[in-house]
This record gives C-alpha cells, structure tokens and sequence, in this order.
C-alpha cells in the first residue's frame, strides 16, 4: 500500500511541475526568482516523503515582512522550515544565508502564526532545508538528464534565542 502513496505522491509532483512550466511561459522571472520558486516546490514534496504535514507554505502575517516558506508538522512538532535553493556549492551553502536578522524575522513570524492557533502551546522547531540544483557540465549533459536536486536538511538549526 504504501508504493500506492508514493506513486501517487510522484504523479502529483509530476503535474504540480508540469503546471507551473506552462505557467512560466508567459511569465517574465528572474532566473534567482524562479530558481527560488523551483526549489520551494521540491522542498514541499522532499518533506512530503518524508512524513511531514505540510500545513502551510509562504504563510505572510500581514504585519511582519517577509514570510514562512514551509510549515509542516513532524510527528508533535511544528516545523518552520526555511528553504535555500542555490545551483551551486562554490561560493557558499545555502543555509549559511540564514543570518541573525533572518533567523529574528523568522522568529517573529513564527509567533503571529502561533496566535492563530487554537492552542500555541505545542512544541516547535526552526528548520533550514537547503536544495541544491547543481548544473551538469555541458559533456555530462549530452549524455545525461538533469541531476535531481539534492537536499540538506538542518533540524532545529537555531531556536527562540540566540
């Protein structure tokens, strides 16, 4: 039964992606834009796979800026979970952009979110989820499909506090 899932859960990937090229045809992007977008959406379906519940994805407060790009909860945790998509590993690793101000930002979205809860009393974690789409060299490329994005997963990368 459980092949049933991930057959099911590969299909709808499978269109999500489909959709969203079609969408992108009219769509003037930047390419860090849709990049970014490209990697969200995988991270849903990686934590999909790997039995999270996924509840919300860029959730906005309509107070503080920015947003929450995934919310899932694993098992009794509520996870926020930061997504950093890069397409290389040469300069430096994705996770390593989630700096103080961000990880401050982070927090305060974090607690509107709870607010609207019918119980905030739940235990919770900051996630990082870096994904990486690394390009092929152009002589691996003529022989081979794309690379699949590979992904880091950093539980409890940082906490309430610094």
């Amino acid at each position: 039964m459980r092949w049933l899932a991930s057959a099911k859960l590969n299909l709808f990937e499978a269109i999500v992606n489909a959709c969203e090229r079609v969408a992108a045809l009219g769509r003037e992007e930047a390419a860090h834009i849709a990049t970014g977008r490209r990697g969200e959406r995988a991270a849903y379906f990686y934590l999909r796979r790997r039995g999270f519940v996924v509840v919300g994805r860029a959730w906005r407060s309509g107070i503080v800026r920015g947003d929450l790009d995934l919310i899932a909860w694993e098992g009794d945790t509520l996870c926020f979970v930061e997504v950093k998509t890069r397409t290389t590993r040469a300069v430096a690793t994705a996770e390593a952009s989630v700096d103080e101000d961000k990880r401050k930002n982070l927090r305060r979205l974090a607690r509107h979110y709870l607010r609207q809860l019918p119980s905030a009393d739940v235990p919770v974690r900051f996630d990082i989820l870096s994904v990486y789409f690394e390009e092929t060299r152009f002589e691996e490329a003529m022989f081979e499909e794309a690379r699949p994005a590979e992904f880091d997963l950093f539980r409890a990368a940082f906490g309430w506090v610094e």
